[in-house]
């Protein structure tokens, strides 16, 4: 990885809920809210900003855990704010605080780490699992 991805380093991204977006199963809404899913992808999505200017060419990023809390609902329509802080970063792994609120609540939050691998070594790794 490139220098300078230090604690306290953020990204953001703002969504609004759409259906698509809502808890569904089967095809069939169960809520008119954010899914869980949907807020995990979000939070993977925007703590993968945060790596991005910092890979070098042949590096890529991998997750390597999540565990989140979904606390409150965020209904259709409503936009949501996704940051992901930096609390640790090595040359091969960055750990991130991930906040999912709207102006009334926080919607979700936790931690992601992902580690930093080259490219070749996660293609590999996947051959091996075919």
């Amino acid at each position: 990885m490139k220098p300078g991805l230090v604690p306290g380093y953020e990204e953001k991204m703002v969504i609004t809920v759409t259906d698509e977006m809502a808890a569904s199963f089967g095809g069939e809404m169960v809520h008119p809210a954010l899914s869980t899913v949907t807020m995990v992808y979000y939070m993977e999505w925007v703590g993968r900003k945060v790596i991005l200017p910092f890979l070098e060419a042949g590096e890529e990023g991998v997750g390597a855990s999540i565990n989140v809390r979904h606390r409150a609902p965020a209904p259709l329509g409503k936009q949501v704010t996704f940051v992901a802080r930096v609390t640790q970063s090595t040359p091969n792994k960055v750990v991130c605080t991930v906040l999912a609120e709207h102006n009334r609540a926080i919607v979700g939050e936790g931690e992601f780490t992902q580690i930093i691998l080259p490219k070749e070594r996660i293609r590999e790794n996947i051959e091996r699992m075919k």
